[in-house]
C-alpha cells in the first residue's frame, strides 16, 4: 500500500504537469494579436480591448491544446531529445490519456469562445488549429514547408486581431513583417536544433536531415534582410502608420532585436525556444520592450 501511493501521481503533480505541458510561457507569442488593436489608434477604448484579450486568450487555450498534441505524436523521438525528454509526457510524469482530454477541452473552448467573440475570427482560430493538426502529423517533417507553416501560425494570429477590431488604418506591410520576423526566428530554431542534435538530429525530426548550416544560415541571411526592409517602408507608409514619419525612430530598435539574436544563436548557441530566449535574454527583453513604449508613445502622444 506505500510502496503503490508513493509511485501513484497526485491530484497536484497531474496539474502541474498540465501546466508544463501547456507551455504557459509560450502564451506570449499571442500578443501579435494585439498588432492590430495598437497600430489602429484603438488600444484606448476598453470594448475593442476587451475583445481582442478574448481572442488572444482563445488563442492561448488553442496553442496550449496544440503543444499537448504534439507532444502525444512526438512522445518517442522526444525522448531521444537530450532537452524534451525531460518533459511530463516523454519522461512518464504524465498520463497520454489525460493530456489528450485536457487537449481536447481546450481546444473546444478556445474555439467556442472566438467564434462568440466574432464568427469571422472563429474561423480563423479554426484555421490555426487545422495547420497545426497537419503541421503534427505531417508537414513538420518537410523542409522549408515545416517553418513556413509555424510563419503562418503569427499570421494567423494578426489577422484575427485585425478582424476582432475592424481595423482602418493597419497596414499590410506588418502582415509582411510579422511573416520575415517568424520566418527568422523559425530558421534560427532549427540552426540550434541541428547544432545541439548533431548526427541525431534527423532522428528526431525527419525534416532537419534535410538542412545543414550553411544552407540556413543563407535563408537566415536573406529573411533578415527583408524583415529589416519591410519594417522600414512600414515606418514611413502614413496613410496607415498612424505616428507617420516618427515611426522611422523605431527602427534601430528593429535592427538591435536581429544583430542581438544573430549574435545568441551563432556566438552563444542559442535559439532553440525564441519565446524563452525572449524572457531569458536581458538585452533582448528590454530591447522589445522599449520598442513597444515607443511605438505606443509614438502613436498615442499627440505630435506638435
Amino acid at each position: 500500500m506505500t510502496t503503490q501511493s508513493a509511485t501513484s501521481p497526485t491530484f497536484g503533480s497531474v496539474v502541474r504537469s498540465l501546466l508544463r505541458s501547456m507551455r504557459l510561457s509560450q502564451w506570449t507569442k499571442n500578443g501579435i494579436v494585439y498588432a492590430g488593436l495598437v497600430f489602429d489608434g484603438k488600444l484606448l477604448y476598453p470594448e475593442p480591448f476587451l475583445r481582442t484579450t478574448l481572442v488572444a486568450l482563445c488563442f492561448c487555450l488553442v496553442s496550449s491544446s496544440v503543444y499537448l498534441m504534439n507532444d502525444l505524436v512526438d512522445i518517442e523521438k522526444d525522448r531521444q531529445h537530450p532537452r524534451k525528454r525531460l518533459r511530463p509526457l516523454p519522461s512518464g510524469q504524465l498520463n497520454p490519456a489525460i493530456a489528450a482530454g485536457v487537449a481536447f477541452v481546450l481546444a473546444v473552448i478556445g474555439l467556442g469562445g472566438s467564434w462568440w467573440v466574432d464568427p469571422w475570427v472563429g474561423a480563423v482560430v479554426g484555421l490555426y488549429l487545422v495547420q497545426n493538426i497537419a503541421y503534427s502529423f505531417y508537414l513538420k517533417n518537410i523542409v522549408i514547408i515545416d517553418v513556413m507553416v509555424l510563419s503562418l501560425g503569427f499570421l494567423l494570429r494578426a489577422i484575427a486581431g485585425v478582424l476582432v477590431v475592424h481595423v482602418t488604418n493597419f497596414s499590410p506591410w506588418l502582415y509582411v513583417c510579422v511573416t520575415l520576423l517568424s520566418l527568422f526566428l523559425g530558421f534560427g530554431k532549427r540552426r540550434h536544433e541541428i547544432t545541439l542534435l548533431a548526427e541525431d538530429a534527423a532522428s528526431h525530426r525527419a525534416s532537419l536531415e534535410q538542412y545543414n548550416l550553411h544552407f540556413l544560415d543563407q535563408l537566415i541571411g536573406l529573411v533578415t534582410t527583408s524583415t529589416l526592409v519591410s519594417y522600414t517602408l512600414y515606418t514611413f507608409e502614413a496613410q496607415t502608420a498612424l505616428a507617420g514619419g516618427r515611426m522611422l525612430l523605431t527602427v534601430p530598435f528593429v535592427f538591435y532585436f536581429i544583430a542581438r539574436y544573430l549574435y545568441l544563436i551563432h556566438v552563444r548557441k542559442l535559439g532553440g525556444a525564441p519565446d524563452e530566449l525572449l524572457l531569458k535574454d536581458g538585452p533582448l527583453l528590454v530591447n522589445s520592450v522599449l520598442w513597444a513604449l515607443t511605438v505606443v508613445v509614438l502613436i498615442y502622444w499627440p505630435s506638435a
